[in-house]
C-alpha cells in the first residue's frame, strides 16, 4: 500500500510502500493526532521507520499500490 504524507512548510510530500493494512495507518494517524506532542510511526516494506511529528501534519493519503503495466498491449 502506498502511503503518502504531508508535511507542513516542506515543498515535498514523504511517499512510502507499507505492508500496513489501511486499517492500521489510519489507527497510527488517529492515535498520533490525539496524544500530546504525538508522533506518526510507520514502517515501510524495507523496514525503515518514519516518523513525523503530528502537529506538523497537512495530510495522509491512503492508497492502494499499482499493478505497473509493461508492454503495449497492458489494458
Amino acid at each position: 500500500m502506498e502511503v503518502k504524507i504531508g508535511v507542513q512548510f516542506a515543498p515535498r510530500e514523504l511517499v512510502l510502500e507499507s505492508a500496513q493494512s489501511p486499517d492500521d495507518v489510519v489507527k497510527a494517524v488517529a492515535e498520533a493526532l490525539k496524544a500530546d506532542l504525538g508522533v506518526l510511526s510507520l514502517v515501510d516494506e524495507k523496514g525503515r521507520r518514519v516518523l513525523v511529528p503530528a502537529d506538523k501534519l497537512a495530510y495522509v493519503e491512503i492508497a492502494e499500490s499499482e499493478q505497473r503495466r509493461v508492454g503495449f498491449g497492458a489494458l
